[in-house]
């Protein structure tokens, strides 16, 4: 684990690998650890970053709300600090709105985006005010709001056989701190709306979503690439495609970086 510090902020992050930098950017509850399955096979061909973002994991808070814009300039600081110029972003659910800003905010910098999981568009009217009951609700019972938001990203038909797994996930998401989990839904209630991104980027892009994800509803998210040159990949579970489909999505993604 390295470490840089931003704004008088710590920073922390793997780096491992030689070759086409891959950064890999986790979701919101989740931490650079999420990607442990997939490190050592991508590491064989490629450089592989796996940032730990604005108030999860090992990385300090910077602000009461992280937007997805601090999120992709603290990570624009940090490929600096690595003097590596252009890379593959691969973004699970928040990590994806992240590679977005940051694919708007440092375009010449990106070589491919990889959104797992995510959407390109704004929160609808419906999920800001969920986002805004979220932040009262684990203010009140901070440990009840993580476990119950963790179930529910698999997909319920998963939820028995993945027993050990979600629990290790619902682990991992109580190590984030209070204020870490408050400026994250305040940040990505404020979000842009970037599906212009998927109609004009000049680099591959790959989506990957789930049938049954509880949280992005497949046909409005599909929607968003009629006419572009996304690539799709779906799967017939859940928002937790790196666990409930392991095996062929690391297979997908060694597809994917052979094209960029």
């Amino acid at each position: 684990m390295k470490q840089l510090v931003y704004k008088n902020t710590k920073i922390s992050f793997t780096d491992e690998g030689k070759g086409t930098a891959v950064v890999l950017l986790h979701g919101f509850l989740e931490n650079k650890g999420m990607w442990n399955a997939y490190v050592p096979e991508l590491a064989k061909k490629h450089r592989v970053i796996a940032v730990d973002l604005l108030g999860h994991g090992d990385t300090e808070c910077l602000g009461y709300v992280h937007a997805m814009e601090d999120q992709a300039d603290m990570l624009y600081a940090l490929l600096l600090f690595l003097k590596i110029r252009k890379s593959v972003l691969v973004g699970h659910s928040m990590g994806g709105y992240v590679a977005l800003a940051f694919a708007e905010l440092y375009p010449d910098h990106v070589k491919g985006l990889f959104l797992l999981n995510s959407t390109s568009r704004a929160d609808s009217e419906e999920r800001k005010v969920n986002r805004d009951r979220a932040v009262v609700c684990v203010k009140q019972n901070y440990s009840s709001f993580v476990s119950m938001s963790i179930a529910n990203l698999f997909n319920e038909d998963n939820r028995e056989k993945l027993a050990p797994e979600i629990e290790r996930v619902k682990q991992e998401a109580l190590k984030t701190p209070l204020q870490g989990i408050v400026a994250a839904l305040e940040g990505m209630k404020i979000r842009k709306d970037r599906e212009v991104i998927l109609h004009f980027a000049p680099y591959p892009i790959q989506l990957v979503l789930g049938q049954k994800d509880g949280v992005l509803i497949y046909e409005d998210t599909i929607d968003q690439i009629e006419g572009t040159n996304v690539a799709l990949t779906t799967f017939p579970d859940g928002h937790m495609s790196h666990i409930e489909n392991e095996t062929a999505l690391k297979k997908v993604m060694l597809d994917f970086l052979k094209k960029v």
